[in-house]
C-alpha cells in the first residue's frame, strides 16, 4: 500500500509539472464557462426543465475534462513511459506491476475529479449554478465515465507503437467527439446528429445531464459506458506492453 501511495504522489507531481496538461484539464473548461457566462444570465428555461444555460453546460464541460485526461494525457504519458524504457525498468524492479498501473489510474482520476470540483465551485459562485439531482449519483456517474474512458485511453496507449502515434490517435478521437458531443443536436447537420448519438462523449453528457436535472439514471448511457469499460479493459489488458 505504501508503494502504491508513493507512486500516486509521484504521478500527481509529474502532472503538476506539465503546464499544457494543467491548462486543458483545469483552465480550458473555465474559459468555456466564462465565454458562455458572458452571454447568459443562467435564467431558467423551459427547454432545460427550469434550469439555465450554465446548468446545462457544466455536464458537457465535465465530459470534456474526462476526455482530456483519458484521451490526451493517459495515452501520451503511458506510451512515453514505455518509449523511454521507464515501464521496462519498473517491471524489472521488485515493485509489483499493478502498483504502477493502480497509481496511474488513481492519479488521473483525482486530476479529473479536481477539474470537475473546480468547475462546479466557480460556476456556483460566478453564475449561480443549480443542481437538481443527487451529488452522490453524479459522483457515481462521473466515476463510471472516467474509468470507462481511462480504459479506452490505456487501449490507445497499448496499441500505439510510439508516443507520437498515441498523441495523434488521442487527438483524432477526442476533438471530433468534443465538437459533436457537447453541441446541441439541432446545431449539427442530420448526418452528424446520427453519428453524435453513438459517440462515447455524448453518452457521458446525456448521463450527467439527466442526473444533474434530477431526472434519474439514463440506463442506455450506463450500459453503453459499462460495455465500453469492460471491452476496453480487456483489450488494454491483453495488448499492454511494458517495452
Amino acid at each position: 500500500m505504501r508503494t502504491y501511495l508513493a507512486l500516486t504522489r509521484v504521478q500527481l507531481k509529474l502532472f503538476s509539472r506539465e503546464p499544457i496538461a494543467l491548462f486543458f484539464t483545469l483552465l480550458f473548461p473555465l474559459l468555456f464557462l466564462f465565454m458562455q457566462g458572458a452571454t447568459s444570465d443562467n435564467a431558467p428555461e423551459i427547454a432545460y426543465n427550469g434550469f439555465g444555460d450554465i446548468d446545462a453546460m457544466v455536464p458537457g464541460l465535465t465530459a470534456i475534462i474526462i476526455g482530456t485526461v483519458a484521451l490526451m494525457t493517459i495515452p501520451v504519458a503511458t506510451a512515453g513511459a514505455r518509449e523511454k524504457q521507464i515501464l521496462r525498468r519498473l517491471k524489472a524492479s521488485p515493485m509489483r506491476p499493478w502498483h504502477y498501473l493502480a497509481a496511474d489510474i488513481t492519479s488521473n482520476y483525482l486530476v479529473a475529479l479536481a477539474g470537475m470540483i473546480l468547475l462546479v465551485i466557480v460556476a456556483k459562485f460566478a453564475f449561480g449554478l443549480r443542481l437538481g439531482g443527487s451529488p452522490f449519483d453524479i459522483f457515481l456517474a462521473f466515476s463510471l465515465s472516467m474509468f470507462a474512458f481511462a480504459a479506452f485511453g490505456y487501449t490507445i496507449a497499448s496499441l500505439s507503437p510510439t508516443t507520437r502515434v498515441a498523441q495523434v490517435a488521442g487527438a483524432l478521437l477526442f476533438f471530433p467527439m468534443m465538437f459533436m458531443g457537447t453541441l446541441p443536436p439541432s446545431a449539427l447537420p442530420e448526418l452528424l446528429q446520427n453519428i453524435r448519438q453513438w459517440l462515447p462523449l455524448t453518452q457521458i453528457v446525456a448521463l450527467l445531464q439527466t442526473l444533474w436535472f434530477g431526472q434519474g439514471w439514463e440506463n442506455s448511457s450506463v450500459f453503453y459506458l459499462l460495455g465500453m469499460l469492460i471491452i476496453s479493459s480487456l483489450v488494454a489488458t491483453f495488448t499492454f506492453r511494458w517495452e
